[in-house]
């Protein structure tokens, strides 16, 4: 029975990945759709972001009271009436509020399914389970990044996001009667705004806690930052259409699908410490090449060494999340984690947008270089996350 509900926590958490993913690379035909910029429909990427980092620290609070499956259920549910009503906007404007409402609504499924995994799995279990996640994740990261802006000419994005509506509707009748009904039962915890407020403090204030957070609170920036922008880069600068964008970022999210249990099995096999560091080290000198004038098919690669630093990472500081918080405070922690992802996903977006007014080169140029700097101070953080 827990394969089954893994299966479909994988399921739901993949198809939110895949239209979270699906938006950033059809900035320049959406920029052309509706007749605006490109950083002015770039913040599609943000509204959606941001609303979804903090709507979830509110959701992780109630899931420790009412149960993180309902949460769960009522989420999806909000994503598939708002994805479908996404289809039907007549500016960016429009596009821009229904993406900052589906951040709000849609924002408890992913992180009550990670909290789900600490309530079905023993911590020395959560490895493997944790990366099927994470590959669920990445492979709807990998599909959304480049069958959306591959099928965009031939269906259009009104049928793209129709299309994603009926898929999760769908999942939702499943996990209807498989989550909700046969997952175990959640230990009330009646919080008060002050109680939550303590919570939040005793989840940062332990130093492990604390540097956990830092980090994927940075992870989220460095990523999103560069992810965003991937369509224009590949536009600007090779001169690719939509289908050549599409393969260009094909590698973005492959590693993770590909390898994301494997790589949740070396973490409880050796320990995170040397995995994560590797993972920083991997997206900073990918970055890197990004900014060399090498042939597309160099910077396509890159793309996907960028996008398996981030497999490397975040599945496994998820992992110490999920110990930090245990089970009477799981849903708040991972609340919290999902706060710093998503929040750090909208800033990323919009610092690296910012910084493009000075050239592409320069962007990257300094995100690699914080990226090197994060790598060798995590050196020392990290050293205790051995097995």
């Amino acid at each position: 029975m827990k394969s089954r509900i893994l299966w479909l926590l994988g399921g739901s958490s993949a198809i939110i990945f895949f239209q979270a993913y699906m938006i950033a690379p059809l900035i320049p035909k959406l920029s052309d759709v509706f007749g605006v910029p490109e950083q002015q429909i770039g913040f599609v990427i943000p509204a959606y972001m941001i609303a979804y980092g903090i709507s979830i620290l509110f959701y992780g609070v109630l899931s420790d009271r009412i149960g993180k499956s309902r949460i769960m259920l009522f989420s999806l549910i909000a994503f598939v009436l708002l994805t479908g009503l996404t289809a039907f906007v007549q500016s960016s404007s429009q596009l821009i509020l229904l993406r900052l409402l589906t951040g709000l609504g849609a924002s408890g499924v992913v992180p009550m399914a990670l909290a789900l995994v600490g309530d079905l799995y023993e911590p020395h279990e959560r490895g493997k389970p944790l990366g099927f996640l994470f590959a669920a994740m990445e492979g709807g990261m990998a599909l959304g990044s480049t069958a959306g802006v591959m099928l965009e000419p031939y269906i259009g994005w009104r049928m793209l996001f129709l299309g994603i509506a009926l898929i999760a509707a769908i999942i939702l009748l499943f996990q209807w009667g498989s989550v909700y009904k046969t997952t175990p039962k959640h230990e009330v915890v009646k919080s008060s705004v002050s109680q939550m407020l303590s919570g939040f403090y005793k989840l940062l204030s332990s130093g492990r806690g604390l540097k956990t957070y830092s980090f994927v609170f940075w992870n989220g920036i460095f990523h999103s930052g560069i992810y965003t922008w991937l369509g224009l880069y590949f536009s600007q600068k090779y001169e690719l259409d939509e289908f050549g964008i599409g393969l260009a970022i094909l590698g973005y999210g492959l590693p993770g699908f590909l390898f994301g249990s494997l790589i949740g099995r070396a973490a409880d096999k050796w320990g995170r410490f040397l995995i994560i560091v590797t993972g920083l080290g991997i997206a900073a000198v990918a970055t890197v090449l990004l900014i060399t004038d090498h042939s597309v098919i160099i910077a396509a690669l890159a793309v996907t060494a960028i996008s398996l630093g981030y497999d490397l990472t975040q599945p496994l500081l998820a992992g110490i999340v999920t110990e930090i918080g245990g089970k009477k405070q799981g849903g708040q922690a991972m609340g919290l984690n999902v706060f710093a992802l998503f929040t750090g996903f909208g800033i990323g977006s919009l610092l690296f947008g910012e910084i493009l007014r000075l050239g592409f080169d320069a962007a990257l140029i300094i995100f690699a270089s914080i990226q090197i700097f994060a790598t060798l101070i995590a050196i020392p953080i990290f050293r205790k996350e051995r097995k």
